[in-house]
């Protein structure tokens, strides 16, 4: 048989408050931290969703405008944006025209759309998703020779809008 210990006590009250007191912080800390990976982590997911993709469409409008006829650029018939680019036939020797077409279609199931490039109607290319077509267009400004080009995504309730202003090379 065990023989109990002379003057052996129990543990204060004190050092019960604080144990309590302790697992108290933790568990706050611990319930932030849980609060921060399901709300904030997906939020930030949409934004930089959106932000990719209003950065896609930035890079092949640019692509496309830069090397573009300036006299071709069509920015009110049906489509987004219309344009022609020449491009130099080292076989043939002569300049073949190419059509390339950027057009918003619907997104299924949303009001957003979504960016396609069409290369001389044969090859369709999806340039990005989630576009709000109320906040997105482009002009063009023949005096000037820029397109200037909203594209605004929306992914959840994150919003991203990038406006930039394009030359087409020299006539």
């Amino acid at each position: 048989m065990i023989k109990p210990v002379e003057n052996q006590k129990g543990i204060a009250l004190i050092e019960l408050l604080v144990a309590i007191a302790l697992t108290a912080i933790i568990s706050t800390a611990a319930a932030m931290a849980i609060h921060q990976v399901i709300t904030i982590v997906p939020r930030n997911n949409d934004q930089n969703t959106a932000i990719n993709q209003v950065r896609n469409a930035n890079h092949w409008l640019n692509f496309d405008i830069q090397s573009a006829t300036p006299g071709s650029i069509n920015t009110t018939g049906p489509n987004f944006l219309s344009l022609e680019q020449l491009e130099w036939e080292s076989v043939s020797g002569n300049w073949t025209t190419h059509t390339v077409d950027y057009s918003l279609e619907n997104m299924a199931g949303s009001s957003l759309k979504v960016l396609r490039r069409c290369y001389d109607s044969e090859t369709v290319t999806l340039i990005a998703q989630y576009i709000d077509p109320a906040n997105t267009n482009c002009s063009w400004n023949s005096a000037e020779k820029v397109l200037t080009v909203t594209i605004t995504a929306q992914v959840g309730t994150r919003t991203e809008t990038r406006t930039f202003e394009v030359k087409p090379r020299p006539d």
